[in-house]
């Protein structure tokens, strides 16, 4: 059942997130999970293939389908975000995508809000239809137009929260409720808030996603996804994803498991300084409105205190003056990398008219809110005053 508005947590989340998953004991005694580096493994005569095959018992045979390293990093996500299983893929789109395909078939009916990431609203709008799947795009928090759009052949609703880049909360307790209505499933994706910040399962969403890329391997050097929920949709999803191949590989989980390690810590940073951040800008002459949820004048800091710990790293704003005066910006900046992701480390700022709309005309840009002034902040783990001062930097050059 469905809780209502909770934020309960589990208090051991920093202990889980180093331990999770793996056996106290390890191959050659080695503290840290092992790279099992292999596409094949082995079975010792014909009684273990037979108690694979028909027993199920624990067994790797392919690396598509499995690798011990792989099941280790699964164990992990589903024990910090609360669920009873999780797949691993290649990255957060190959998650989306793998997992999407996985609930439909032909003649089938999905909703998606269209605050959802770029390439997601791509693939439901456009490829979708290649299937005889059909979709319908709701405004974000209109939740009377998804009420309305569900009908007999809807499969599912999918949203994010929080969104990109504007941060818009969706509350959770509402998106249940007609869902439970309707008997369709909730999908959310929770990239920007990780399970630390927010636990969808614990509001009755079904399979909560993740591009594990950001916050949590959080250094910029991997890409990954995840998808967790009960273990009859997870298990849909495994079986799709067998044949759709997005497999990642040890070394990469091996990765995202020394980045788990310390998730909580660098989150629980970021919260804090994109806090202080998003005051400073608030308060800046040159600053004409900031995004960020844990600001007063949010319009959904009601819901986001309510059902999140933190705000999250990202910060998103918009400057006065032109196109021109962006760029005379960005060219400033000295601490601040300028890229498109988000959750690592570093402090990395984007532009998103010149980097994820650039194809877009100004025309049509502006019809999705993406102004020539509009700029997302993704908060790293330097000292906030640093941060701060680089931004001082690059406003007084508008």
């Amino acid at each position: 059942m469905a809780k209502t508005r909770s934020r309960k947590r589990a208090a051991s989340l920093a202990t889980r997130s180093i331990h999770a998953g793996e056996a106290r004991r390890k191959f050659a005694d080695s503290l840290t999970t092992p790279i099992i580096q292999s596409s094949t493994f082995t079975f010792k005569d014909s009684k273990e293939i037979e108690g694979y095959t028909r027993k199920g018992k624990d067994h790797y045979e392919y690396g598509r389908y499995g690798n011990p390293t792989v099941t280790i990093a699964e164990k992990r996500l589903a024990d910090l975000e609360g669920s009873e299983d999780c797949v691993v893929f290649s990255s957060g789109m190959s998650a989306i995508t793998t997992t999407i395909l996985s609930l439909v078939q032909s003649g089938d009916h999905i909703v998606i809000t269209d605050d959802s990431y770029k390439k997601t609203l791509e693939f439901c709008r456009s490829y979708l239809k290649q299937f005889a799947i059909d979709c319908t795009i709701v405004s974000f928090g209109d939740y009377n137009a998804l009420d309305k759009a569900i009908g007999k052949n809807t499969r599912f609703i999918f949203s994010e929260s929080p969104t990109n880049p504007y941060l818009n909360i969706f509350d959770l307790v509402k998106i249940k409720e007609i869902a439970d209505r309707h008997k369709v499933l909730t999908l959310i994706d929770s990239t920007f808030a990780t399970p630390y910040n927010q636990r969808p399962l614990e509001f009755g969403m079904d399979l909560v996603l993740q591009s594990c890329t950001k916050y949590l391997a959080g250094h910029n050097d991997i890409l990954a996804g995840a998808v967790m929920g009960r273990t009859s949709l997870v298990d849909r999803i495994r079986n799709l994803h067998k044949s759709m191949g997005g497999t990642i590989d040890p070394h990469c989980c091996y990765m995202l498991l020394r980045g788990l390690k310390t998730f909580p810590l660098r989150v629980a940073r970021q919260n804090e300084t994109a806090l202080t951040i998003a005051r400073f800008l608030e308060s800046h002459p040159k600053i004409t409105r900031v995004y960020y949820p844990f600001l007063e004048n949010h319009p959904h800091y009601a819901i986001a205190t309510e059902q999140m710990r933190g705000g999250g790293g990202v910060v998103t704003f918009e400057t006065k003056g032109t196109l021109r005066s962006a760029k005379q910006l960005l060219d400033a900046l000295r601490l601040c990398y300028i890229g498109p992701s988000l959750g690592g480390v570093e402090t990395l700022i984007t532009h998103p008219a010149m980097v994820s709309y650039y194809d877009y005309t100004r025309k049509d840009r502006y019809a999705l809110g993406i102004k020539d002034t509009l700029f997302r902040l993704a908060v790293g783990i330097e000292d906030a005053q640093d941060i701060i001062n680089d931004l001082d930097r690059g406003l007084s050059k508008i």
